[in-house]
């Protein structure tokens, strides 16, 4: 039992709470300082579960001493069910008060606490709630300890991470999305909080492609210590104190397993400028290629990792580009071909899939990660101009003549459509805005809403809310994109600017 505690008239210099990490769970890892505060301090704080045994209190009680005084902070629930008012949350928050408190009433009195945290206190650790509710009235000090995430990479013996690669760290307990998310854009991955989520997280590693990769160790640095593949793992005996260790592909041998069955092509989409548009899943791409294919100034959006070979190549050679591609990879390599925007809204992704149509690259896997596309970049920024139907345009006439453009605009519009308009104008491609003006203007739109968006996304970005008889070819480039609205489409002025929308439904 704790012992009883009297709390006198407060003294001239209160006492230190120490926040102290043990490390993962072998007493021989809790560090030489943590020892000696252990040892010296007038009260041992630990969490409990309610059966009121604490990992945490016997990783330390080598340490300990004759008298001191003990607080256990015994959680009111765990994973059950409690009729407070406040639901789970409530309750843990309503315990965490209480708890300080209790700690406080030593601190008044001048007594050094000592709180004990399994792993480091400011990493996934209970210490972390009393810190933010007594560290503004007291001395609060951490003193750092070695995480499980450490303990496990040592386990495997494989390293973890290497150079400029990345480690992310998660809760088991996050949205399956959010999971499998992270799986796909992180180079080296650690899921804490295992236990009953272990089966959405093993779920999330395969939709994510990682599964084989995955490593599951149990009680790390324990003597009952576990270290499987997570594959193998059933899910009905896997703890609380269990962790998931994907190392990054360089070192993993599961990883290079699993990644040697054969080259292939995927072809992605970067969005259509800032980085933030980039998805996780296309970073993922990145990350495991072996070999970078593109334009070359969508090529300097992308920072290679050491290893990765990059073959940048002029805008104009799509199918030389998508034939080098298929090469690489039926020799073995992992190959990513860059597109800005969506690689299938006129981009690569088409000039891969029709000369991997032919025989000879047969065996070759081709896959295409979407991208944001121009078209709802541009109307995101101005508001919702594509919310009703729309067509999608290229102006360009490299491909095919301006004939069949023109006669699919002039159907677009007869339709009431809202038209996207990609590829508008280009140093060598000057007549077609104003030719298009012309065409809507004959086609009797010219008084319809004419959104001109030019790098969005990017350092320049602009955009211009007029009409199409307003329109000034002259700003119109290889970097605009041009959003003809229907005869419903709307600006609306507002103090943030103004906001387009088409109407989704439809009115006679």
């Amino acid at each position: 039992m704790t012992p009883s505690v009297e709390s006198g008239p407060a003294p001239t210099t209160p006492g230190v709470l120490w926040g102290v990490g043990l490390g993962p769970g072998d007493s021989e890892l809790v560090t030489v300082k943590a020892a000696r505060l252990i040892g010296a301090a007038d009260v041992i704080a630990y969490h409990s579960a309610r059966h009121g045994n604490s990992i945490a209190r016997s990783v330390a009680e080598p340490y300990l001493s004759e008298g001191q005084i003990e607080e256990r902070l015994m959680y009111p629930v765990t994973t059950e069910t409690t009729d407070h008012p406040g639901g789970y949350a409530g309750a843990l928050a309503d315990f965490y008060t209480e708890s300080a408190e209790r700690l406080a009433i030593h601190l008044r009195a001048g007594r050094d606490v000592v709180l004990l945290a399994e792993g480091d206190p400011l990493f996934f650790s209970s210490y972390m709630h009393m810190h933010k509710r007594l560290a503004d009235e007291f001395d609060a000090r951490i003193v750092p300890g070695v995480t499980s995430v450490s303990a496990s990479s040592a386990a495997l013996g494989i390293p973890l991470v290497e150079g400029e690669e990345t480690l992310t760290v998660v809760p088991g307990t996050a949205d399956p999305a959010e999971l499998e998310a992270r799986f796909r854009s992180g180079d080296a991955i650690a899921v804490m909080k295992l236990g009953r989520t272990f089966g959405r997280v093993r779920d999330a590693l395969e939709r994510a492609g990682r599964l084989d990769e995955a490593w599951y160790v149990e009680r790390a640095s324990t003597s009952v210590q576990k270290v499987a593949a997570v594959a193998d793992v059933d899910p009905a005996e896997v703890p609380y104190f269990s962790m998931v260790v994907v190392p990054s592909p360089r070192n993993n041998p599961r990883a290079t397993a699993a990644t040697s069955v054969g080259g292939e092509v995927v072809v992605v989409g970067l969005g259509p400028g800032d980085d933030a548009w980039t998805t996780p899943q296309v970073r993922a791409e990145l990350t495991g290629a072996t070999d970078l294919v593109g334009y070359s100034t969508y090529l300097r959006r992308v920072s290679a990792r050491p290893g990765q070979r990059v073959h940048a190549s002029d805008n104009r050679v799509e199918s030389e580009r998508a034939e080098f591609a298929l090469d690489l990879a039926q020799r073995g390599g992992r190959v990513v071909v860059v597109s800005s925007g969506d690689p299938g809204v006129f981009a690569m992704a088409t000039a891969v899939a029709e000369i991997a149509a032919e025989p000879r690259w047969h065996d070759v896997p081709v896959r295409v990660v979407p991208g944001v596309t121009a078209a709802t970049a541009v109307a995101a920024a101005v508001g919702a101009p594509l919310g009703h139907d729309f067509a999608v345009v290229s102006l360009s006439d490299r491909l095919k003549p301006w004939s069949v453009i023109a006669d699919r605009i002039r159907h677009a519009v007869e339709a009431d459509l809202v038209v996207a308009i990609y590829n508008p104008g280009s140093a060598s491609r000057t007549w077609q805005v104003p030719a298009l003006v012309e065409l809507l203007t004959e086609a009797g739109a010219a008084d319809r809403i004419l959104i001109v968006g030019r790098d969005v996304g990017g350092p320049t970005q602009s955009l211009t809310t007029t009409t199409v008889c307003e329109l000034d070819p002259a700003v119109v480039d290889m970097r605009t994109l041009l959003i003809v609205g229907s005869s419903a489409t709307r600006v609306i002025d507002r103090p943030a600017g103004p906001l387009a929308f088409t109407p989704r439904r439809h009115v006679d």
